[in-house]
Formats: C-alpha cells, structure tokens, sequence
C-alpha cells in the first residue's frame, strides 16, 4: 500500500504502509513530477496519474515502478481525474474539456467540450455508464459516457466546486463552497442539504449514507446524508485540510487525511460506534504544502475502491493517437526491481506522428 501526495511545490511523494505492522509510514519516493504545483491525482490498481497547473498529467506505473509519460492534450489547469476500473481515465481541466483515455494504449477516446468555464470536478457512476460534472459557468452537466454526449444539464444559483457519487449511485452531492446538495438519482431533486462553517475543500461517501466533509479548518465532519446530521466531528490537523481518502481494508475502515500543515494521516473508524473519534493510525509529516492525496492498493480486489468494471465504449475512435512526451526520471528511496521492458511510445509532433521510445527506469537510490 501508498500513500501518494502532491504539493504546491511540484512534488509527488510517496510512502509505503504495511497494514498490521504498526502502519508506519515508510519513505518510497520523492518525485520532481511537474513544473507547477499538483493539483489532482487519480489510481487505480496498476497506475498512479497526477495532474498539474503545468497543463500535463503524468503517468506512473506502480506494479513496475517506471514513469510512463505525460498526456498533453489540455490547454489549462487539470483539475479533475478519475479512473474507472483498469481501461478509462476522465480528466477535466480549466480549458473547459473532458477526456476520455483508454489506459491500455493511453489514447485520448474523447475529448468533449464539457463547460463554457472551467471543469471543476468530475465524478463517474459506479456502472461506468454516466458522469457526473460542474464547472464555472454556473452548470451541473450529466454525460453519457455510453455515445460519449451530453444527457442532461441542471443550471445552479452559483458555481459548485464538488460532485460526487455515492458508493452505489443512488445519490450524489454537489459542493458550493461551504453547502452540500444531496441529490437523489431517481428524481434528480435535492433531498436534503448541509452547512458548514467554511468553504468545503473534500468530501469523501465513506458508505452509501455516511459523508466525511473537510473545509478550510482543522476538522473533519462525519454526516448522515439522510437525515444531514453531524454524527461526529474530530481535529484532525493543525492547518486546513485539503483532501481526504477512504478505502476498507482487512476489515478496517480507514479515513486518510492531508493538510496544509504538511501531515498526511490515517485514522481508523468504527462504524458500529460513529459518535466516537477516529482512532490515529499512523501519520507522516511531508514539511510542503499538500494539495491532493490518494492511496494505491496492491489487491483493489480486496477493498471496496475502485470497482474493477469496463466502460462500454461505442464512441471511441481508435484513429485518434494518445499525446504521450518523454519522460523523466524519479528518485525511489527503495532497492526494488530495476527491469523494465521496453513500450510503444508516441511523441506530441503534430498530435499525430507515432515513435517507438524506451521506458526510462526511475532512479534507484538507497536509504539512508
């Protein structure tokens, strides 16, 4: 297991975790990823992917431990990215577009004109079948990912900076700085809101009814999307929080923290026993400013994150060709497997010409 955060300083860490051995934190990696702060990152069972205000995402593979390449199809700050399973990533940037990539061959599928503004967040159902979107022109956009359209557009009162499905689909929530809508799928109707404080910066469906909301403070709120009370709240951090994680592994329900303090941080919940506090597992100071967080799982299959279903794709244009650069080296902290086979590469000339490139190893280099 990895804990995987991006800060402001361009900077990509990462950090093994043993789940019942202490939990401690071991340093892996510390990767220059990109010339401009992180602002998103996305995995799945095999990759790790960041986004940047450079206007790149960069591809990692965690299983062989080498950096693929950077997709370079945006022209603006990427502010969204999700996987779906093991074969599609959506990616949403301030340029207003939606991509669609096939992460066998990283080929752009799609690239939709999502909003008039910025893409603010993305969220995919669990069937693979729709998406959810929002952005700065005031619009919650829902997409059929099946012909690759748009399906329905609701107009709000403000921008909404959040949207998220829950774990079976059933309801969504939209985030507008400090409000949560919760949404019911059937009727597409608000069913309840909440209220915070302050601006919420995370929100994160720990089950199908229990909502971890974090804002610009140090505490993270634990709701009942149904009734849309405060169940229990907890101090987590010394500084704002800006992003939260949760994944059930070995039968531990765990809630993953990041802030600008620098600290990332797991926390055990009993779910029988709510209004108690998290339990802290473990936490790793990264002393930079932590922008995103995710976590990568060597057996998905063993948690209830990412479901490993495939997108039924009947738009896709297998001419268009992926916008894949060269890549870079990262510094890992470990004496892992230093192989890597060679792979088909394609370089960004004209967006359409094709080369064959060897995968760069990422440097090895020992603890101390």
């Amino acid at each position: 297991m990895e804990l995987v955060g991006g800060c402001y300083e361009q900077i990509l860490f990462g950090f093994a975790v043993r789940p019942g051995q202490n939990w401690t934190p071991i340093p892996d990696f510390t990767h220059h990823a990109h010339t401009a702060s992180l602002s998103a990152v996305a995995v799945n069972n095999r990759y790790v992917v960041t986004g940047s205000r450079d206007e790149t995402i960069q591809i990692y593979d965690m299983k062989k431990k080498i950096e693929l390449g950077a997709l370079l199809h945006h022209n603006g700050t990427i502010t969204c990215l999700e996987f779906y399973g093991n074969a599609h990533l959506l990616s949403g940037a301030e340029d207003g577009l939606i991509c669609i990539w096939n992460t066998k061959r990283w080929e752009c599928l799609k690239s939709i004109k999502a909003h008039k503004g910025h893409v603010t967040s993305l969220s995919i159902h669990p069937s693979g079948k729709l998406a959810l979107s929002v952005g700065t022109d005031k619009t919650l956009r829902t997409w059929n990912l099946v012909e690759g359209r748009s399906a329905f557009i609701k107009n709000l009162k403000q921008n909404a900076h959040i949207v998220k499905w829950s774990p079976s689909g059933e309801k969504y929530v939209v985030v507008v700085n400090n409000k949560v809508d919760v949404y019911k799928l059937e009727t597409a109707s608000v069913s309840g809101a909440i209220t915070t404080e302050k601006r919420i910066s995370s929100v994160r469906f720990i089950t199908d009814s229990l909502l971890a909301i974090a804002g610009d403070d140090e505490v993270i709120r634990l709701y009942d999307c149904d009734s849309q009370k405060c169940l229990c709240e907890f101090k987590a951090h010394e500084n704002r929080i800006k992003d939260i994680y949760s994944f059930e592994k070995e039968g531990l329900q765990v809630i993953v923290t990041a802030s600008s303090d620098g600290y990332i941080k797991l926390w055990s919940l009993d779910l029988d026993k709510i209004q108690d506090s998290p339990s802290l597992l473990c936490e790793v100071n990264t002393k930079a400013r932590l922008t995103c967080l995710a976590v990568w799982l060597d057996r998905i299959s063993e948690t209830k994150e990412n479901p490993d279903n495939a997108t039924t794709s009947s738009y896709v244009n297998e001419d268009e060709q992926p916008l894949i650069t060269r890549k870079k080296k990262v510094c890992w902290t470990d004496n892992r497997d230093k192989s890597a086979k060679g792979d088909r590469q394609v370089t960004p000339k004209k967006r359409k010409s094709e080369g064959v490139q060897q995968k760069k190893k990422m440097k090895l280099q020992s603890s101390k």
